[in-house]
């Protein structure tokens, strides 16, 4: 069999669409028998790898590759080992994994926990929201979040903004569902607001706060934890927003493409940039703040490397509903 599965392999790499198709197609056809010589080159970023058609095939074969993948785990090849502890996590979720490699994983990541060091959470782009740290039971509550995992910075923002972070599926009473996988933040100290505004945790979740609405989800925060924002950075759109709740209701907010702009009155730490601006100095700022980094940095936390001094505790991945554990979502994740 290695005779046939060789040329399929090698026309993973072909620089005709047509070829490359048949190629995945003919080892789609041998089933679990391909694995092995599919396996290394999960991951593969080597020039002229046929890296992308042999993780499609094994995504193509599905649950068909998960007793052989299983069976390497457990008696080798060693050199395929990990390759295939990956590879069962992109195709199964890690409720794809025996007993076993659970516990090594959790294993793993309590120790990556001990020496996290710096965290860097995105900065050129994109949505968060964030709450002050002491009320987490109660963001966790307002939010609706289940199955809370420690996790690392690298886990938890990999899991909540690039790998897929929503799920449909049918819940035990057989009707359809979708849930979210959410990262909360460890807490940050904020030095910079006048008086100093205490800690922070940070929720990212890409698809949690589209779907759900940013705004909403801040006012529902705020409801519980007494204040909580929305923030966007949006370089692709040249857009900015930043949104302020307490108790419930929206106190001030800017919006790049919102119209009025701005609404409600300029909070405190905006008066010294107004003052500016009618001095002749960035008078962009003539209405108040409108760089939604700037705000975040005065308000509760900006992304970005964050000193490891003002930094306490680990964060959390969570999902948002109980029979969703994060167990069920795919794809491999870094520690």
């Amino acid at each position: 069999m290695p005779d046939a599965i060789d040329p399929l392999i090698r026309d993973l790499s072909d620089r005709d669409r047509e070829v490359r198709r048949a190629a995945e197609d003919g080892l789609v056809a041998l089933g679990a028998r391909s694995v092995d010589r599919l396996l290394p080159y999960v991951r593969d970023t080597r020039r002229e790898s046929p890296r992308f058609g042999a993780e499609s095939v094994l995504k193509r074969l599905g649950g068909q590759a998960l007793p052989r993948l299983r069976e390497i785990r457990r008696h080798g090849p060693g050199h395929l080992r990990g390759k295939a502890l990956e590879t069962l996590v992109d195709l199964g979720g890690a409720e794809a994994l025996d007993e076993a490699d659970r516990r090594a994983v959790e294993r793993l990541v309590g120790i990556k926990l001990l020496d996290e060091g710096r965290v860097e959470l995105p900065l050129d782009a994109g949505r968060w929201l964030a709450f002050p740290a002491d009320r987490f039971d109660d963001a966790v509550s307002a939010l609706g979040l289940h199955d809370l995992r420690p996790a690392t910075a690298v886990t938890g923002v990999e899991a909540a903004t690039r790998a897929d972070d929503s799920l449909e599926f049918e819940d035990s009473r057989g009707e359809k569902q979708k849930a979210y996988r959410v990262f909360i933040t460890p807490e940050f100290d904020n030095w910079r607001g006048d008086p100093p505004t205490g800690k922070w945790r940070l929720v990212w979740g890409n698809a949690f706060v589209d779907e759900c609405d940013g705004f909403s989800l801040a006012d529902r925060l705020s409801e519980r934890c007494g204040e909580a924002h929305f923030y966007v950075i949006d370089p692709y759109h040249s857009g900015s927003v930043w949104y302020v709740a307490r108790n419930g209701r929206r106190v001030r907010s800017y919006g790049t493409y919102d119209y009025p702009e701005f609404r409600g009155k300029p909070l405190p730490f905006e008066i010294s940039y107004i003052e500016d601006a009618a001095n002749g100095i960035d008078e962009e700022y003539a209405e108040g703040v409108s760089d939604a980094g700037i705000a975040a940095d005065h308000l509760s936390v900006e992304p970005g490397p964050m000193p490891i001094e003002d930094t306490h505790g680990h964060g959390w991945l969570a999902t948002t509903h109980p029979d969703a554990p994060n167990a069920r979502f795919k794809g491999a994740l870094p520690i």
